[in-house]
């Protein structure tokens, strides 16, 4: 690890958007904004899911896990960009970038398998109504959940390994506003076609296969709302269905962007641009289509307003 033993190494340099300082104003305003609502509406959904016990089933067990997942995202990445933008000094430390990278990497991860295991679960819930408490037991929940942890930080460590230990002869300029693999990929100097081939074997492995599970999983429940016999139910259903799938195509869209693609094609304004995607957009997306929109959602909050009210007025 020719850097780490370089005394005079002293961390990476973010550019972020340095190439474009006028830009990074507006940013920081727009970014601080999305990343309150993100961590708000996130919050909101992990409580409302613990506090009431209507909502103690399968579909919110995940929904808080995926809440819980884009907060540690958002709050990994947004609050060292809001830094970088509004100070000088535009470091980090060797360590803080690869915990970054590891963090990052692996709730991505997480993100791919879960978003795969609630398709599962609206499928069942959708196609096999009447076994859908025996097929979805809470056992079966927790080891869905334990798995997508597990594989995403799994990979995780071996990626963060593979990466962190290239040579950069020197080099500290990082043209992100991150630590993320690809960006790090083109920072070594030593050939990385091995290291761009395994990056690509396993971002299969996690965006196209997650993908076309959600995508089977929401043919079948499309086929299942078609033989609806209520005209409103098969709107309702099309519209929940429509918005999840909005959600989701974004989020594979923007990393299969990035991820299928060789590091020496990318375009780093673009890059930029999609990272902010599925490190802002998507976090703040997740609870507003999934849940915040659901009658069982503003029912709970509702009882939980008019408990902490009561217990003012008592």
């Amino acid at each position: 690890m020719e850097r780490a033993n370089d005394s005079t190494f002293s961390g990476f340099i973010l550019l972020g958007f340095a190439n474009q300082p006028q830009l990074e104003t507006a940013l920081f305003v727009v970014i601080l904004i999305i990343y309150f609502l993100s961590c708000l509406g996130n919050g909101s959904i992990i409580l409302l899911s613990t506090l009431d016990p209507h909502l103690h089933t399968p579909m919110y067990f995940f929904l808080s896990n995926l809440s819980f997942m884009d907060l540690c995202l958002t709050t990994c990445t947004v609050p060292q960009t809001l830094a970088n933008f509004k100070g000088e000094d535009k470091t980090i430390t060797y360590g803080g970038c690869v915990t970054q990278l590891f963090i990052a990497l692996g709730l991505g991860g997480v993100e791919c398998v879960l978003l795969s295991v609630m398709a599962y679960d609206r499928y069942v819930a959708v196609c096999r109504p009447l076994h859908y408490m025996l097929i979805v037991r809470p056992q079966l929940c927790l080891q869905l959940v334990v798995t997508a942890w597990l594989t995403g930080f799994g990979n995780s460590v071996i990626q963060t390994a593979l990466t962190m230990t290239l040579p950069l002869c020197g080099k500290n300029q990082v043209d992100h506003f991150f630590c993320e693999v690809p960006v790090m990929l083109k920072l070594a100097c030593t050939n990385t076609s091995v290291n761009e081939a395994e990056l690509f074997a396993v971002s299969v492995f996690f965006l196209v296969v997650p993908l076309s599970l959600i995508l089977v999983s929401y043919g079948h429940i499309t086929r299942a709302v078609l033989k609806m016999k209520s005209a409103q139910g098969r709107q309702k259903a099309f519209g929940t269905c429509g918005s999840h799938l909005t959600v989701v195509i974004i989020f594979f869209g923007t990393l299969i962007s990035m991820y299928l693609q060789p590091p020496s094609s990318y375009s780093q304004d673009v890059n930029k641009s999609i990272a902010l995607f599925y490190t802002l957009v998507t976090p703040l997306l997740n609870p507003l289509i999934y849940t915040l929109r659901n009658k069982e959602v503003k029912g709970a909050l509702r009882r939980q307003m008019r408990r902490i009210l009561g217990l003012r007025q008592s």
